[in-house]
């Protein structure tokens, strides 16, 4: 069943790609706003909880589902957690609970990198009017340029058609010569440039107001504000902590699934969660509240998703050398989301090579027409409303991009904790340097993570009921009728392509373990 599949060359490589996969625009656009919006220091004790409780079981189970499955030549998520589940429940049962695994890695790989892809197109272009003084005009807002970017068809789709390109070319060359040698370009930059930014956020005193000095603004992100402290910060901080680890994705597991079979899963786990907090955290985080809050003030820092790229160009503006530093702020933007992306599109590739056994490069082709066709409405909805309102962008991010992560998670760690179970901490500690002794495995894997994980998604559907997200018009356009149909759109898109992802994966599994399904008996080892 193994086959031959590509490994990783080094461990230096695997570890950039993986940090790499990790490290994206969740650290530097989504997590500043989410960390201000949400009170600040007050957001950091539960993204601090959810990095242990939930953040590094569900690493770990990941990887050792990928470099287990990939025992078995497999690069996707169905086969993966069928492997596994299937070791506590009979194949006909484990094929329901893998196809949904499958379903959800699927849905999440397609449509996030659907929108994904063009905020990438963004930064890349936004990186051109920094170099170009294309927002520097006092005159006009930078919400006014931002509309007019997203209402651009030329700029829109021009750019995100370079990074579409880019990843296509960088996948088609396989896991060491495109996907390794990119992350060992792109990540050393990433961190250089980070480490610029945040030296000049530390410098730059109180441009604007005495009161507003970048250390101040330091201080509101480490300093916790108690009264702050609620269910919906809660809820912020581990949906961040998914969102940043890139878990419950699949995407992961796929990077995995090219390790060899005694590659030590334990540390490069701790490896990718290192460097990922270390970006988020130490560079994410010092670079861009101090600087918002040294022009912005503490009402501005917490703008929201417009924090890059409506009040930092603000900032950039107003700095010495803010073309400079708007440039590079925009290309770490940009090297960091194409690192991310990379591994979605790389998902999508694998499953093209195994389950229609088409050659990388066509593979990679298909893959990039897809991203084409589900892509277009994101791109379209501004030209064609003339708005920049993004209902279709927010529709799909609400679910796949935040809600069906944390589903997919509590999938994962039930397969692994639950159905292998001390067969999972046996394969997980194989080859490592560290072992996850058995009280962690119990307490964290099979007890705490699952539980805490349900509660999340407790919370979060009443979240979303208040919301309105579960109505047939939610209430963010119902006063909105020209916007109702992009909102209809990205559900009915939604819903095809779970359809097409359980049926997809159920097919793939059930294609590959045939007898035994078929015997509902386990008969094919690696």
């Amino acid at each position: 069943m193994s086959g031959q599949r590509e490994n990783w060359g080094s461990k230096i490589g695997l570890i950039f790609a993986m940090a790499g996969n990790a490290i994206g625009l969740g650290n530097f656009w989504r997590f500043p706003y989410q960390a201000a919006s949400n009170g600040g220091g007050a957001f950091m004790i539960p993204y601090l909880v959810a990095l242990v409780v939930l953040g590094i079981p569900v690493m770990l189970v990941e990887w050792n589902l990928g470099r287990y499955g990939g025992r078995y030549g497999h690069g996707t998520l169905g086969p993966m957690v069928y492997l596994q589940a299937r070791e506590g429940l009979k194949p006909k049962k484990a094929i329901i609970l893998a196809s949904l695994a499958g379903m959800l890695a699927f849905g999440v790989t397609l449509l996030v990198n659907s929108y994904y892809n063009h905020i990438i197109g963004w930064t890349l272009g936004y990186s051109y009017l920094s170099l170009t003084g294309g927002y520097m005009d006092a005159s006009k807002s930078t919400a006014e340029v931002f509309v007019s970017y997203v209402q651009n068809p030329v700029m829109v789709f021009t750019f995100w058609i370079i990074a579409l390109t880019g990843l296509a070319l960088a996948v088609m060359r396989g896991v060491q010569k495109g996907i390794e040698a990119w992350a060992k370009l792109m990540m050393p930059v990433l961190y250089v440039f980070g480490i610029i930014l945040a030296i000049r956020a530390l410098t730059i005193g109180s441009p604007v107001n005495p009161d507003w000095s970048s250390m101040k603004g330091l201080n509101y992100i480490w300093n916790p504000d108690f009264s702050k402290l609620n269910w919906k910060s809660a809820v912020a901080a581990a949906g961040q902590i998914f969102f940043t680890l890139s878990i419950g994705m699949g995407i992961i597991c796929n990077y995995a699934s090219y390790l060899k079979p005694d590659d030590d899963v334990v540390v490069s786990s701790f490896a990718t969660i290192s460097l990922n907090e270390f970006a988020e955290v130490i560079l994410g985080g010092t670079a861009v509240i101090p600087i918002a809050y040294a022009f912005l003030g503490p009402d501005g820092v917490g703008q929201g998703v417009g924090l890059s790229f409506i009040a930092l160009p603000n900032v950039f503006r107003s700095m010495s050398g803010g073309q400079i530093f708007g440039a590079l702020w925009f290309l770490l933007l940009f090297f960091a989301g194409f690192t991310s992306a990379i591994a979605m599109y790389n998902y999508l590739t694998a499953l093209v090579e195994e389950d229609l056994g088409m050659e990388r490069k066509k593979a990679a082709w298909l893959v990039f027409f897809a991203y084409v066709i589900v892509g277009l409405p994101v791109g379209l909805e501004t030209v064609l409303t003339k708005t920049a309102d993004l209902v279709y962008l927010t529709e799909l991010d609400n679910w796949v991009g935040v809600y069906l992560l944390i589903v997919l998670g509590l999938l994962e760690i039930i397969a692994v904790a639950w159905f292998m179970g001390d067969k999972a901490l046996e394969e997980m500690n194989r080859g490592g340097i560290w072992q996850i002794p058995s009280w962690f495995f119990n307490v964290f894997h099979k007890t705490l993570t699952p539980l805490v994980a349900a509660i999340l998604l407790f919370f979060s559907t009443i979240d979303y009921i208040k919301a309105g997200y579960f109505k047939a018009i939610p209430d963010f356009v119902a006063g909105s009728p020209q916007l109702i149909p992009w909102v209809n759109g990205a559900r009915i898109v939604l819903f095809a392509v779970l359809i097409f992802g359980f049926v997809q994966s159920y097919k793939s599994i059930s294609t590959k373990y045939k007898k035994e399904i078929e015997d509902n008996e386990v008969s094919i080892r690696a």
